[in-house]
């Protein structure tokens, strides 16, 4: 029996498979319908208990399976393949291989021409699997890559000091001259050397400033 996943009760647009088209609106566009779809998902998953296991093999075949299919991403993202072949596709790569509820999800985006938007509906569903888990998005810049266990240190210290739940993400800026700046929601804790230089340059200016306007009190009181 198929399982109650459909999007067709949202508002979506009939335009199909290029996304949101060109034009300012089109990432908002993107952004929006991948979040329906997510929630859809979620939802899904969520009734079959198998949340974790969609979202991970999900994550699995935007990162690993279907960039080693030969031209897959042009077939899911063509107006001019029909869903009945995007489903035949999607069929031979994954039937027997995932849960059911993934399976099922891929044909519902395959249906409403919405394959080409895999990679954002599986980003949206993460970050909304994090929110349900009353965890915080929390971006880690560093100037070189860190191993499995450094990022694990650095994401429980910083834990520990703002006493909330992270979802980390870690970024590479080679710019960045040591240290480690840390994006939660809209705050930014920066900790790096470079931003330590500016701080200290401007408390050494402070100081002259403050030791030349002492000098001149104590030449006009002598």
């Amino acid at each position: 029996m198929s399982e109650p996943f459909d999007t067709s009760a949202t508002a979506e647009p009939q335009h199909r498979d290029s996304a949101a088209g060109p034009g300012p609106g089109a990432d908002i566009g993107v952004e929006r319908l991948s979040k329906v779809y997510a929630q859809a998902i979620i939802e899904s998953a969520d009734r079959k208990q198998c949340r974790r296991e969609v979202l991970d093999e999900l994550a699995a075949l935007v990162s690993d399976v279907f960039p080693k299919v030969p031209r897959a991403a042009d077939v899911f993202a063509s107006p001019k393949v029909t869903a009945e072949e995007k489903s035949a596709v999607i069929n031979r790569i994954c039937a027997g291989r995932v849960q059911p509820t993934t399976l099922h999800a891929l044909h519902v985006l395959a249906r409403h021409g919405r394959l080409g938007i895999l990679a954002q509906v599986v980003a949206a569903a993460k970050r909304l699997s994090d929110e349900l888990e009353g965890l915080q998005q929390a971006t880690f810049t560093t100037a070189v890559p860190l191993d499995a266990t450094d990022r694990s240190r650095i994401v429980g210290e910083v834990q520990a000091a703002l006493g909330a739940r992270l979802a980390p993400t870690f970024t590479v800026d080679p710019d960045l001259i040591g240290g480690l700046i840390v994006r939660v929601a809209d705050t930014v804790y920066d900790h790096s050397v470079a931003t330590s230089l500016v701080r200290l340059r401007a408390r050494l200016k402070q100081r002259s400033i403050h030791e030349i306007q002492y000098g001149r009190d104590r030449l006009g009181t002598a």
